[in-house]
C-alpha cells in the first residue's frame, strides 16, 4: 500500500467507524431489548459472560462462535475498565461486537481487493477503496452489524480465510476456517471453496499443458454448447482418476481436508448439521433458491453488469444458441415446477421484507413463477458474463459452492446471499469509477431507507403489546 493511499484509507476506516457508531446510537436507543432472533443470540451470550458454558438454548441452531469471541472481546474491555454491573454484556455492549467486524469486514474487502487486482496498476487507487467501502456497505450485511446477529463475525471469518488462501498461508485459512464454521456450521462450503480455488488452478494449469499439446491453444476457451460441456466432463473425470494428479492436490489442500473430516465427525457425533431447532431447519432441494440468488445478484450489481451492450450482448449469444438456451429454459421451467418449496416462517413471519417480496410478486397468480423464468436465464447469464475473465475451473468451484449454499435452504433468507454475492462481486473486474459511485450511492439510499423503515415504521401484532419492526 503506498503511502498516500495508506492515509486515505485510514481516514475511510476512521469516518466509517464514526457514522456507523452514530447509525448504532440511534438503532440501539430506538430498540433496547433483543429483537427478533436477537432474544435468543443475547441470553446465550449473557450466560457465556457469567461463565455458565455448559448452559444451552436448545432454540439456537447454530455453533457458540459468536458468544466465544463476544466474551473474549468483552472480559478485558470490563477488566481493563473495571466495568461492572448491566453494562457488561448488556444486549448494547453485545451489538458493538459487530461494529468492530464491520470494521474488519472493510479492511479485510481492501486487501482482497488489492490482491486479486493487482495487475490493474494503473488509476486504481480510487477504485480499490471506493470498491471496499461500497462492499463493506453491501445493503443486507451492512444493516446486522447494529444487532446483535452471526452474519459480520461469520463474513469476517470467511474473507479472512480467503484472504490467507489467496496469500498462501493454507494453515492459517484452515484454523480461521475453523473459526468461521463455530460461527455458522453452513461455512464448511467456502472453506471447501478455498480449497476449490486451488484445485481448480491444478486443473487449469493442466488443461493449458494439453491444449498446448494437442495444438489446440486457439480452442482453450470451452464453447457454451454441449460439447463444451461434455468436453469439461471429460477432462474432470480424467484428472480426478489420475494419482498423480490426486497426489499433488492432496499435497497442497491437506490443510483443508483436516478441517473437512473435522466437520465430517461433528455431522456423526451431532446427528446432523444443525445443534438445535432441527424441525425448522431442515434441509431440502430447493433449485429455485439459485435462480433467486441470480436474480438478487442482478439487482444489486444492477450499476456495474447491466448496459446496452450487455444486453446486445446476450441477445447476440441467444441467436447463435438457440437450441442450447431452449434446453436451459426448459431445466429451469421444470426445476421451479418440480422443486419449489415454500417455508413456514416465509408465509407467517411479516416483518422480513422476503414475505413481501414473495407476497407482492409470487403470490400474485400461480403462473407468476414461470414467467419469471426468462428473467432467471437472463440474471445468470449476466452473472456468468460478469465473471467470464475468471479461468474455467474457479468459476465452476465457485458455482458449485453457491449451489451448496443456496439449494438445500427452504426458506428464502436474503442473508444466505451474502457470502455467495461478495465472493462473486469481489472477482469482477474493477469497474469504473462513475459506475463504482452510483453502486455506493444506491447501496447508501437502500440503506438509509432499510435503517429509517426499522426506526420509524413500527406496528402491533393483534395478540402482542410489543412494538414490531421490519427487517431484512
Amino acid at each position: 500500500m503506498e503511502k498516500f493511499e495508506g492515509y486515505i484509507f485510514t481516514a475511510l476506516c476512521s469516518t466509517n467507524f464514526f457514522v456507523s457508531c452514530l447509525v448504532f446510537s440511534r438503532v440501539t436507543r430506538e430498540q433496547r431489548e433483543p429483537y427478533m432472533d436477537e432474544i435468543f443470540h443475547v441470553p446465550q451470550a449473557q450466560k457465556y459472560c457469567q461463565g455458565k458454558f455448559s448452559e444451552w438454548d436448545p432454540m439456537i441452531t447454530t455453533l457458540p462462535g459468536l458468544y466465544l469471541a463476544s466474551v473474549g472481546v468483552i472480559k478485558p474491555i470490563v477488566w481493563l475498565a473495571d466495568l461492572s454491573g448491566a453494562v457488561v454484556c448488556s444486549t448494547a455492549m453485545l451489538r458493538f461486537i459487530n461494529l468492530l467486524f464491520n470494521c474488519g469486514n472493510l479492511y479485510l474487502l481492501y486487501l482482497l481487493i488489492c490482491k486479486l487486482h493487482q495487475r490493474e496498476k494503473t488509476r486504481t487507487t480510487s477504485r480499490r477503496i471506493l470498491s471496499a467501502l461500497s462492499l463493506s456497505t453491501f445493503p443486507v450485511l451492512y444493516f446486522f452489524n447494529f444487532l446483535y446477529y452471526t452474519d459480520a463475525g461469520s463474513t469476517f471469518f470467511i474473507l479472512f480465510t480467503y484472504l490467507m488462501t489467496l496469500y498462501g498461508c493454507h494453515r492459517a485459512s484452515a484454523l480461521l476456517g475453523v473459526c468461521a464454521v463455530l460461527f455458522r456450521q453452513t461455512n464448511i462450503i467456502w472453506v471447501a471453496f478455498c480449497a476449490g480455488s486451488l484445485v481448480a488452478a491444478k486443473m487449469d494449469e493442466t488443461w493449458r499443458v494439453e491444449q498446448t499439446k494437442k495444438k489446440d491453444e486457439a480452442k482453450s476457451q470451452v464453447p457454451l454448447n454441449f460439447y463444451g460441456v461434455k468436453k469439461v466432463l471429460l477432462f474432470t473425470v480424467e484428472f480426478v482418476t489420475n494419482p498423480a494428479h490426486v497426489k499433488s492436490v492432496l499435497l497442497l489442500v491437506w490443510p483443508y481436508v483436516l478441517v473437512a473430516i473435522g466437520f465430517f465427525l461433528f455431522v456423526i457425533l451431532n446427528d446432523g448439521i444443525v445443534v438445535g431447532d432441527r424441525t425448522s431447519h431442515e434441509a431440502c432441494l430447493n433449485f429455485p433458491q439459485l435462480f433467486y440468488f441470480f436474480s438478487f445478484t442482478l439487482f444489486f450489481a444492477l450499476p456495474l453488469t447491466v448496459c446496452y451492450y450487455r444486453v446486445v450482448r446476450f441477445l447476440h449469444t441467444l441467436k447463435r444458441q438457440p437450441f442450447f438456451f431452449l434446453v436451459v429454459t426448459a431445466l429451469v421451467l421444470l426445476l421451479v415446477w418440480k422443486f419449489t418449496f415454500v417455508h413456514k416462517y416465509l408465509l407467517a413471519d411479516n416483518r422480513h421484507y422476503p414475505f413481501y417480496v414473495w407476497k407482492k410478486i409470487f403470490q400474485r397468480h400461480e403462473l407468476v413463477r414461470y414467467l419469471l423464468v426468462p428473467a432467471y436465464v437472463f440474471a445468470g447469464w449476466s452473472f456468468l458474463d460478469s465473471i467470464k475473465y475468471r479461468s474455467l475451473f474457479w468459476i465452476l468451484a465457485l458455482l458449485v459452492c453457491i449451489m451448496a449454499a443456496t439449494v438445500p435452504q427452504k426458506l428464502l433468507e436474503f442473508r444466505y446471499f451474502i457470502v455467495p454475492y461478495l465472493m462473486y462481486r469481489l472477482h469482477m473486474p474493477l469497474p469504473s469509477l462513475p459506475r463504482l459511485i452510483i453502486e455506493f450511492v444506491l447501496y447508501t439510499v437502500v440503506n438509509l431507507a432499510t435503517v429509517y423503515i426499522f426506526i420509524s415504521k413500527t406496528f402491533l401484532w393483534p395478540d402482542s403489546t410489543a412494538k414490531q419492526r421490519f427487517m431484512w
